[in-house]
């Protein structure tokens, strides 16, 4: 055989001044890694784009409309808007008013979380202990609840506990009793109606949690002899904690911002404003007072402290370790 005395292509050279020669540079391929980087970004842009429109300016022009003096005089043109500076928000911190709506806020949010939470995880473990039927009827109740719409569900609460048509009242013989009258009585009257709306998603939520659990898992800790209350809290709580964490940041923010409940049960805050909240407040502060600059500042104060309670959930959940 002869051997082949074929030699492999050089690449050419260019001749430089001074008869340097210099090869043409390399490329390097860029790797897989470093070419895929953008593709995700890629496919979120649209809903980026969506979310700047939807979410990223009203808050921006929330909190410039918070630094301005804008009332009915600047919105018809007769008076020119100046810059206040944080004015408007001086103003609304020195309000006594303020202060207690925004502490009626705080616990009436709480109370209605806490109840959320409990009423619909007790159901959620009370669906993975009923058969199919009973199951479907609760869950389809669940749903239909949810589905109602904020201001038809108050208007069929406030119905109900009618002092002078209400079923309510007359089962319970309570007579001619004003739930709406009464401070307390009217916040629990809409933290019932807020209930009935809200738990059906922690439910729903937590039972497909619950499913997701191995069933060895929960067998085990029946055969050990654990009573139900020991499996919720010693075994279905741990495994479902990332679930609980959403619900409960979920439920926090709903029910610190809720309006039209309050506004239609308590028509429009309760007498004297004994039923404001903050969500109400800001929109008496904007529309009924013409206040906008005002009704923007509380918006403000509501955003601050929302994403402030979310955050400082989410820092002690990574100091434990969990992973979202």
């Amino acid at each position: 055989m002869t051997a082949d005395t074929t030699t492999p292509r050089k690449t050419p050279v260019r001749t430089g001044a001074g008869g340097v020669t210099a090869r043409p540079p390399r490329r390097r391929p860029a790797s897989p890694a470093r070419r895929s980087g953008w593709t995700p970004w890629l496919y979120l842009l649209p809903a980026l784009v969506l979310l700047g429109g939807l979410l990223v300016y009203p808050i921006y022009q929330l909190g410039l409309i918070s630094f301005l003096e804008y009332t009915q005089a600047q919105v018809s043109g007769g008076e020119p808007t100046t810059f206040q500076g944080f004015g408007n928000y001086a103003t609304l911190f020195r309000d006594s008013q303020f202060w207690q709506v925004l502490l009626a806020t705080v616990v009436f949010a709480a109370a209605c979380v806490v109840a959320t939470l409990v009423t619909g995880c007790a159901l959620a473990v009370l669906l993975t202990r009923i058969r199919a039927v009973p199951r479907l009827a609760l869950m389809l109740a669940a749903l239909g609840a949810w589905a109602t719409p904020a201001i038809t569900g108050s208007t069929v609460w406030v119905f109900l506990f009618d002092p002078d048509f209400g079923p309510v009242n007359k089962v319970l013989g309570l007579g001619d009793f004003s739930w709406t009258y009464g401070r307390w009585s009217a916040f629990v009257l809409v933290l019932l109606e807020v209930l009935w709306c809200s738990f059906p998603f922690v439910m729903v939520t937590v039972y497909a949690g619950i499913r997701a659990i191995p069933t060895e898992v929960l067998e085990a800790a029946s055969l050990d002899g654990a009573s139900q209350w020991r499996i919720w809290r010693s075994v279905m709580a741990p495994m479902l904690r990332p679930i609980l964490i959403v619900v409960t940041i979920q439920s926090v923010i709903w029910d610190f911002k809720v309006f039209t409940q309050i506004y239609v049960m308590t028509n429009g805050g309760g007498i004297a404003g004994q039923n404001l909240v903050l969500n109400v407040y800001a929109y008496q502060k904007a529309f009924a007072s013409s206040q906008y600059s005002l009704g923007s500042a509380i918006g403000v104060v509501m955003l601050v402290i929302l994403l402030a309670v979310t955050l400082v959930y989410l820092r002690l959940v990574r100091r434990q370790g969990e992973e979202l």
